[in-house]
């Protein structure tokens, strides 16, 4: 046991390694550089699907060879006329990827011609008993995956050219009237191989439309859930045509635009002010998640989350203020690292809510009540580098944060109200030591 203690090591690092190996890395190139052959200029999905077919083709290839060196071995006078289809079915499927030059469907087209006609003679000269006539039940999968759904008028003759060659086959071509004598155990060995390559091919074609369905689903439910929360996503999954308009009686809403932002941004120039707006934001939105608060939306320079929506929770307002702090900090490193004169005014407010899902196209999730409206306004009161809430926020919470007044402000449908602003942690310590 000591002695298979130490050898197993070794083997398992040198099993390990081989995955390192460069041969292993310059191989993988050249196998996709053959997969891509052709396929330059298509879209994404169509370059895809060209590209199965490029190793389906080169699979044809490989496996037909062996197949004409297996014949070439056995009894090359007798099985001359299988070697020369065998070699001229290599010839057809090699051609494969140039043939995307002249659409994405030729391709395709010659592996079929090439396949069915290659069948129907292999039978003819070896007889139904060789099985070859089972390939063409792949023909009953694989058109969906190398011509695509939306060109069922192609698809479907492939299918049903496929069972009637195949009916054919059996009926036209029975072992008594096979062309070539061939041995009992040489036929036992051409059926099992056309039945492994019939059922091998029609699986890959089956996981392969399968695999497609899954990553679509999952792409489409990720895009949902980067653009709905996801307790509505799981709403709208178990009933798509529902309304989603909720009510919450107590919520809090946030604002944020970065100050003097037009003259910013002219300065900086389109692919600058883009990469700095998609820095913020990136870095808004990991510690929104962070929080657990919801992210609504983002106009230009403007940032708007809620907290207590669409779960609600009871330390909402907590959960925003810390964020609202927080995202200070962040304009603040922002500005240092790129030495520009950044700075942000936030508004926020508490109260009730209503939050819900707009639109069939490009639809958004959104909110609206009194307390948008304030936090909107009083984003737009509030100073750079401050954060400016309203009175009802600073009663909650003013036992777990600092804040300074600002006085009376006259508010749009409020009238005159004392309004503060909240203050980073350590302020409060350095207001008292005042």
């Amino acid at each position: 046991m000591n002695r298979l203690k130490q050898v197993l090591p070794p083997i398992r690092d040198g099993i390990a390694s081989i995955g390192d190996l460069p041969q292993l890395h310059a191989i993988g190139r050249v196998i996709g550089r053959m997969a891509e052959a052709g396929t330059s200029g298509y879209p994404p999905d169509v370059k895809r699907r060209l590209m199965i077919l490029n190793m389906i083709a080169y699979l044809i290839v490989v496996s037909t060879l062996v197949y004409a060196v297996q014949h070439t071995l056995l009894d090359y006078q007798t099985y001359k006329p299988i070697i020369w289809i065998n070699l001229a079915l290599v010839a057809a499927a090699a051609s494969v990827p140039f043939a995307h030059r002249l659409n994405d469907v030729a391709g395709a087209l010659i592996i079929v011609a090439a396949e069915w006609a290659a069948l129907i003679a292999f039978t003819m000269y070896l007889g139904r008993g060789s099985g070859v006539q089972l390939q063409y039940f792949v023909g009953a999968a694989a058109p969906f995956v190398v011509f695509g759904l939306h060109r069922l008028w192609l698809v479907a003759p492939v299918i049903l050219s496929g069972l009637a060659l195949h009916l054919a086959a059996w009926f036209w071509f029975p072992e008594s009237q096979a062309l070539i004598p061939a041995d009992k155990e040489v036929i036992d060995s051409i059926y099992v191989q056309a039945a492994i390559t019939t059922v091998a091919l029609i699986a890959a074609s089956v996981y392969y439309a399968f695999r497609l369905a899954e990553q679509a689903k999952a792409e489409t439910e990720n895009l949902l859930r980067n653009i709905l929360p996801a307790a509505v996503v799981e709403r709208l999954k178990a009933q798509p045509d529902a309304v989603i308009a909720d009510q919450f009686t107590d919520a809090s809403v946030l604002f944020a635009d970065i100050s003097g932002f037009v003259a910013l941004a002219r300065n900086l120039g389109s692919a600058e002010t883009v990469a700095l707006l998609n820095e913020i934001v990136t870095e808004f939105d990991g510690i929104a998640r962070a929080h657990g608060v919801e992210k609504i939306k983002t106009i230009g320079d403007a940032y708007m989350v809620a907290s207590g929506i669409p779960q609600p929770c009871d330390d909402h307002l907590e959960r925003l203020a810390a964020m609202a702090l927080r995202m200070l900090a962040i304009i603040d490193r922002i500005a240092g690292d790129r030495s520009l004169p950044l700075s942000m005014r936030i508004g926020m407010a508490s109260g009730p809510v209503m939050a819900g899902v707009i639109g069939r196209q490009k639809f958004t999730y959104d909110v609206w009540g009194d307390a948008v409206n304030l936090a909107a306004r009083l984003e737009n009161l509030s100073e750079p580098g401050r954060i400016l809430v309203c009175p009802r926020c600073k009663k909650l919470l003013e036992e777990r944060f600092a804040f300074e007044s600002r006085g009376l402000l006259e508010i749009k449908g409020l009238g005159p109200r004392e309004v503060h602003f909240l203050l980073p942690p350590d302020a409060g310590d350095r207001i008292a030591a005042q």
